[in-house]
């Protein structure tokens, strides 16, 4: 039935679902410009959701009611379908905040226009926190609110808005992109011929072969021209109309504007000419245009997409099945917490876990950059994606595979990529300014020539509006800062933070822990010292149980002492300082001399300055001194090396430690370092920090939970993956191997990072600069300012590709 048998008004049945209205309701709603009539308040709702969205063409041209069972038009019931929680768990994380976040695939993205205008829609709807488009990799970071906003309502808009989002899979992006690549040469090829065609027939029109009597056959071999460029102009150029509605609809200055608008004047004018008999053609621009356009758009997207899938290719270490311990094969991304998986050499890991049975060798390389493979043998950590090597291995898996290591890791790297550094943000701005003012130049050097000499006016006014199209200007930063953050991840660098390449660059003073940092953190118990009644099993056992409620790499030294029952009621933990437990109400303290001493004289001897050179660690009763711990930490191997390199190009380097023995005095003595400061609490660590001179840019490195709130203040962070979770949710980076010296790859990276996007810039401008003075004076054909703009594309996206060398 039409739409008018089902909503007379005088049949009082539902406009929406055709059942009949029970007397007493009152629902009303306006739609197609006259007042319907709903029978609840569920239609009323979905009526409005269809009203809001702007798709009332699902009542204009359906052909029968909703029924119950299908209120809701297909394509949003789609994207409703993503409010369910069991199909949010394969793809929505929670933040640090508890709001909602998820990585999604933006289809018809095509220059920094898009971009803004889908943040600037989804940021004025009311729940979301921030929206990041990534102009690079065709993705966006969504993060909202979910008990005030919906996560349909916003891919809805986003529709609306004329592009298609869906959570980013690697294996629907891979599928996605090859099909827009056949596409693409589908296109490309249509354009190709076309313009080998018309340029031949293009020879005898340009040399004026034709006299008055054989203007038949030059009429001829327009018409042969025109019948070939059409399906060019129709089809190929597809893709730069569409982007040029979709700004054009919204309100907006994109780079296929000004493209489309001299595709479309040329054409128009061309056909015109070919009918009127009078007049210039420019068939075989509008083709060789066309081809051109479309040869540095497919180069620049493979470029682009090799770019772009270093950090997303982690995901496809992950394995398609996994083998249970009972023999059964199931798919990797069902497993769960608990379930016990089975891995034989040469295989990839299927999910994060902790082995229960066996021993082997892991090359983790994926994860630290570190080629050597590593033992791991029972209640050892093992990740998702790394290589099971020489032993047969029983896992429990302790993540799904949302919440797996390299999930983190590829959100995180993400998170980096779509924050926009300052340089972006102005480069865009200008991109997008820049194809206004090029649209009035264009206008203003079309009205001067059409006096001066109107048969060229309209090829130099096309020349104008290709040649200075500022595709390159923005696409120089957001293609540099992919390729960087993905070499980072080579590294060994887990980037958390989008700010690590501009303050990596600008770091002049570095700030270093010492115990897990600068030293392994392999701390070996050497003496213990006693002074009372208590025998050498009794002290290591009392110091045993309280820093079994520590975690610090000192705690793990007295592990193997532990009591096998606990015997303090209650351990307090004073970071900094040390621990304090109370057994048979005798108070026990381990730490710092000051501090098992409450800063007390002791009461049973007096204590030999000696024993506070070789001594660090005291044991205590009731500020009592039981017993001394002598310990060593072996320094890293490659600490010195990075202390050196990090002087050499001038900056300050400074260890703060929470060691005051001589040791961390070695410490610093053997690996050159000029400042030191010890007796470090977490919050004299933060005060160093705040009265450090405005001019110092800190970068702090550290691990432990001493570290965390000057790891939170400083300029820049690191902490090692050995740290503690405090520590890494603190930093903008995360060490994920041992290799201290991947910092100062990544510092020179950064540098390097910035010469690129500087020389990006200098190049988009530059030209853009050098071309429009040419192309306004009409010194630039057509077909040399595609040439040119489609080059100028190629050069910033092949030169930012160096980086990943």
């Amino acid at each position: 039935m039409n739409s008018n048998s089902i909503t007379s008004p005088t049949a009082q049945r539902c406009y929406h679902c055709d059942e009949k209205i029970p007397k007493g309701c009152q629902f009303h709603i306006e739609i197609l410009g006259e007042s319907r009539s709903l029978c609840c308040a569920g239609c009323e709702a979905v009526a409005k959701i269809i009203i809001d969205n702007n798709l009332t063409d699902y009542y204009q041209y359906r052909t029968q009611s909703a029924d119950k069972s299908a209120l809701v038009p297909p394509n949003i019931k789609a994207l409703c379908l993503y409010d369910h929680q069991e199909i949010q768990d394969d793809f929505v994380s929670d933040n640090e905040q508890q709001h909602k976040e998820i990585s999604l695939s933006i289809d018809g993205v095509s220059c920094a226009a898009c971009a803004w205008l889908i943040e600037k829609q989804l940021k004025k709807q009311t729940g979301v926190i921030t929206i990041e488009v990534n102009i690079t990799t065709h993705r966006a970071l969504l993060v909202w609110d979910a008990e005030r906003v919906k996560l349909s309502h916003l891919l809805i808009i986003i529709h609306q808005l004329g592009y298609k989002a869906a959570p980013f899979e690697i294996d629907v992006q891979e599928q996605h992109y090859q099909q827009t690549m056949r596409q693409y040469l589908y296109k490309l090829g249509v354009a190709g011929i076309a313009t080998m065609q018309v340029m031949m027939f293009s020879v005898a029109l340009y040399f004026n072969f034709f006299n008055e009597q054989n203007n038949n056959i030059r009429d001829y071999l327009r018409w042969v021209s025109l019948f070939i460029a059409t399906p060019v102009l129709l089809y190929s150029a597809l893709p730069f109309y569409r982007n040029a509605w979709l700004n054009i609809k919204t309100l907006t200055l994109g780079m296929d504007v000004p493209v489309s608008i001299a595709l479309l004047f040329s054409y128009i004018a061309s056909l015109y000419a070919t009918m009127t008999e009078q007049g210039d053609v420019f068939f075989e621009s509008i083709s060789m245009f066309t081809f051109f356009l479309l040869l540095g758009r497919f180069l620049e997207m493979r470029a682009r997409r090799h770019a772009a899938t270093m950090s997303a290719n982690l995901l496809k270490l992950i394995p398609a099945m996994a083998t249970l311990a009972s023999g059964e094969q199931i798919a990797a991304k069902t497993l769960k917490k608990s379930d016990i998986v089975t891995i034989l050499p040469g295989e990839y890991l299927p999910a994060d876990g902790i082995i229960i049975q066996g021993s082997t060798t892991i090359n983790e390389s994926m994860l630290t950059g570190e080629s050597i493979a590593v033992r791991r043998t029972e209640n050892d950590t093992v990740f998702t994606g790394t290589i099971n090597g020489d032993g047969n291995i029983t896992v429990k898996v302790t993540h799904n595979r949302k919440d797996a290591l390299i999930s983190r890791i590829v959100r995180l790297q993400d998170h980096a990529l779509y924050s926009k550094p300052k340089i972006a943000l102005v480069a865009d701005n200008v991109a997008r300014y820049f194809v206004g003012a090029i649209l009035l130049i264009a206008l203003s050097t079309w009205l001067y020539w059409n006096v001066y000499r109107p048969q060229d006016a309209l090829w130099i006014t096309v020349s104008v509006l290709v040649a200075t199209c500022p595709c390159a200007l923005s696409l120089a930063t957001p293609t540099a800062i992919t390729c960087s953050t993905a070499m980072l991840g080579r590294l060994g660098l887990l980037v958390r933070r989008g700010h690590v390449l501009e303050t990596l660059c600008k770091v002049n003073h570095i700030l270093l822990d010492k115990t897990g940092t600068l030293t392994e953190g392999n701390i070996q118990l050497v003496k213990t010292k006693l002074f009372d009644q208590y025998s050498t099993s009794e002290v290591l056992m009392y110091a045993a149980e309280l820093e079994r409620y520590a975690n610090h790499p000192l705690a793990k030294t007295f592990s193997p002492y532990q009591a096998s029952t606990i015997l303090f009621d209650k351990v307090n933990n004073v970071i900094g300082h040390g621990l304090s437990g109370t057994i048979n109400q005798q108070q026990w303290r381990i730490g710092k001399y000051g501090f098992v001493t409450n800063n007390l004289p002791s009461v049973n001897c007096p204590i030999s300055n000696k024993y506070h050179d070789d001594f660090s660690i005291w044991l205590s009763c009731n500020n009592r001194i039981i017993a001394a711990f002598k310990i060593e930490d072996p320094i890293r191997k490659d600490s010195r090396r990075l202390i050196n390199t990090f002087k050499q190009q001038g900056i300050k380097v400074t260890m703060l430690t929470g060691d005051g023995s001589v040791h961390a005095q070695r410490v610093a003595q053997k690996l050159n370092i000029d400042h030191l400061q010890t007796n470090m609490t977490p919050v004299s660590k933060l005060d160093y920090l705040k009265k450090m001179p405005s001019t110092d840019i800190s970068l702090m490195i550290g691990d432990g939970v001493n570290d965390a709130p000057i790891l939170a203040g400083a300029h820049l962070s690191i902490a090692l993956s050995s740290g503690t979770d405090i520590a890494k949710s603190s930093a903008d980076i995360v060490l994920l191997g041992d290799k201290l010296f991947s910092i100062i790859a990544a510092r020179k990276l950064a540098l390097r990072t910035r010469h690129i996007i500087y020389q990006n810039l200098a190049w988009a401008l530059g030209y853009n600069l050098i071309i429009l003075p040419l192309a306004i004076t009409g010194l630039v054909a057509p077909y040399i300012a595609v040439i040119g703009m489609s080059a100028s594309s190629i050069i910033v996206v092949s030169n930012s590709l160096r980086l990943l060398k």
